[in-house]
C-alpha cells in the first residue's frame, strides 16, 4: 500500500493511496483517531483506470502498466490543529486485516485562525534514484535534493503545493509509483496539493489547450486518479483550497483562461470570494508563467510570459489584491517587483509594508528537472534570478505578517526572502485599478 497524499478540506482530511485490491477482493477503510484517543473506521472509495483511458502511445502501447486501485477516504469533523494518527486497512472476503504502518498528520487551523503556518510550494520536481539508474539523460537531476531538503524539515512545514509537472513519467506508468514512493514521507504527514502541468495533460485532439505531447499519452487521466483534489470536477483540475490565513487559488494552464471561458469564472470567484479580513494571504498559482518570465525561451518568443497570460489575468490580480503569483514550467528561480502592466509600481524590496500596491510574480519551477536559461538582457521587472534547484517557503506569523524565503534544494539555506507587514485597512486601501469608482456626492 503507498500513499498518494492526503490534502485538507474545511475540518477534514482526505487520505487516497493506491494497492493491489479490488473491491471485489478487499474492503478499503481507514482506521484513525486523535493521538491516544477513540479510534474510528472510515469507508474509502475505489477508483482505476485501464488502457483505454489514455490517449496514445507510450501510455497505451509500450508504457502501459495497470496502476492498481486507488482509495479515497475522508476523514471527518477534525479539531482544529490537533494530532491525528491513522493506518489504511483492508478487509480480506474471508475476515482477514491487512493493516499499513501507522501514520500522523496534524489537523488544519480553523480558516482564519491566528497561528504560525507555514506552506512550501514549487513545480516540475520530478523523480529520481540514488544511483542515477533511472534516466538515461538524467533529466530531474535536482529532485532527490528537494525531497530530501523538504522531509529534513517537516516538523516546520504545514502544507505542500505542487504546481504541475509532477513526476515526467511521460506515459510510462510504473513512474508514478517511483514518485508517490519518493514523496510519501511528505505526502502521508502534510497536505500535499497539486496542479496539473503540460506533463500530466498535453495531447493533441483531447481538449488541451497546447496541443503537443508532453503527456505521453496520458491526458490527465493519472494525475486526477492517483491524487484526491477539490476540484469540482478534477479532470479541469482548476480548485480553491484554504489553510488559515491562506486563500490558494489554483489554475490550470491546459486548459483556457482566457475572458469569458469556465476557468477564467472560477478565477475570478475564487480570488473575489475570500475574507481578506480572516485571510489576508492571497496567493494564485499556475504551472505555466501566466505572469513574467525572463527565461530564454519566453524571450526568444517575444512574450516573456505564456503568450495570452498577464493579459487575460493581470485585471483580477490587480482588482483583488493578489499578494503573490506562483508559476512552473520554467525550471529556475525568478522574482519580480511588485508589476502591474510590466512596470513596477514600487521597487523591489526585501520588506514591504502600508497598503497593496500590486502583485509580485514568482517562478519557482526549479524543484527537479534540468534548468532553464535566463536571457541576458537586462529586464526591468525582474530583481531576483538563480540558475539552481529551489523551492520557496511562505510563514504566515499572524494577520499582519508574512516571510517568504526561497531555498535551495542543495543545502536547505535562503538566498531570497522578503517580508510583508501590513493591517487589515491596508487591504482595503486603494491603489492602481483596484477600487470602484466614487461620487462626489456627501
Amino acid at each position: 500500500m503507498e500513499i498518494s497524499n492526503i490534502i485538507l478540506l474545511l475540518l477534514q482530511m482526505t487520505v487516497t493511496w493506491t494497492s493491489g485490491y479490488d473491491i471485489t477482493e478487499a474492503v478499503p477503510f481507514v482506521e484513525w483517531g486523535e493521538k491516544g484517543g477513540r479510534r474510528f473506521l472510515a469507508p474509502a472509495g475505489t477508483l482505476t483506470f485501464d488502457k483505454n483511458s489514455m490517449c496514445g502511445a507510450p501510455a497505451r502501447t509500450v508504457g502501459w502498466r495497470h496502476p492498481g486501485y486507488i482509495h479515497t477516504s475522508y476523514l471527518k469533523d477534525l479539531w482544529p490543529d490537533s494530532l491525528y494518527t491513522y493506518r489504511l486497512g483492508h478487509r480480506l472476503m474471508n475476515g482477514t486485516r491487512i493493516w499499513s504502518k501507522s501514520y500522523s498528520f496534524k489537523a488544519s487551523p480553523y480558516p482564519g485562525q491566528d497561528s504560525l503556518q507555514r506552506v512550501v510550494i514549487f513545480g516540475d520536481m520530478g523523480k529520481a534514484e540514488a544511483d542515477g539508474s533511472n534516466e538515461f539523460n538524467n533529466f530531474q537531476p535536482g529532485s532527490l535534493n528537494t525531497t530530501y531538503q523538504i522531509i529534513r524539515d517537516l516538523e516546520n512545514i504545514d502544507m505542500v503545493v505542487h504546481i504541475g509537472d509532477i513526476c515526467y513519467a511521460n506515459g510510462y506508468l510504473s513512474q508514478w509509483d517511483q514518485f508517490t514512493a519518493q514523496v510519501e514521507p511528505i505526502a502521508s504527514t502534510v497536505p500535499y496539493m497539486i496542479g496539473s502541468g503540460n506533463h500530466e495533460r498535453d495531447w493533441p485532439g483531447t481538449g488541451s489547450f497546447y496541443g503537443n505531447l508532453d503527456s505521453g499519452g496520458e491526458c490527465g487521466v493519472p494525475a486526477q486518479t492517483m491524487f484526491y483534489t477539490p476540484a469540482e470536477n478534477r479532470a479541469k483540475f482548476w480548485y480553491a483550497t484554504d489553510y488559515g490565513m491562506f486563500r490558494f487559488c489554483i489554475a490550470h494552464t491546459e486548459e483556457d483562461w482566457r475572458p469569458g471561458t469556465e476557468q477564467y469564472k472560477f478565477i475570478e470567484q475564487c480570488l473575489s470570494s475570500v475574507d481578506r479580513q480572516k485571510q489576508p494571504w492571497l496567493i494564485f498559482l499556475a504551472h505555466r508563467v501566466l505572469g513574467y518570465s525572463s527565461c530564454a525561451y519566453y524571450e526568444s518568443e517575444g512574450t516573456f510570459e505564456e503568450p495570452m497570460g498577464r493579459e487575460a489575468l493581470q485585471e483580477l490580480w490587480q482588482k483583488y489584491k493578489v499578494d503573490l503569483a506562483f508559476y512552473g514550467h520554467v525550471h529556475s528561480y525568478e522574482r519580480t517587483c511588485p508589476v502591474y502592466q510590466s512596470q513596477c509600481i514600487v521597487n523591489a524590496s526585501n520588506h514591504y509594508s502600508g497598503p497593496f500596491q500590486a502583485t509580485t510574480h514568482v517562478v519557482v519551477g526549479g524543484a527537479g528537472a534540468s534548468l532553464s536559461e535566463f536571457t541576458t538582457s537586462k529586464i526591468q521587472w525582474s530583481h531576483f534570478t538563480d540558475f539552481d534547484h529551489g523551492f520557496v517557503k511562505l510563514t504566515a506569523f499572524n494577520h499582519s505578517s508574512l516571510l517568504f524565503e526561497y531555498k535551495k534544494s542543495r543545502d536547505g539555506n535562503v538566498y531570497d526572502h522578503f517580508t510583508i507587514s501590513r493591517d487589515y485597512r491596508d487591504i482595503l486601501a486603494c491603489s492602481i485599478d483596484n477600487c470602484p469608482r466614487t461620487t462626489l456626492a456627501s
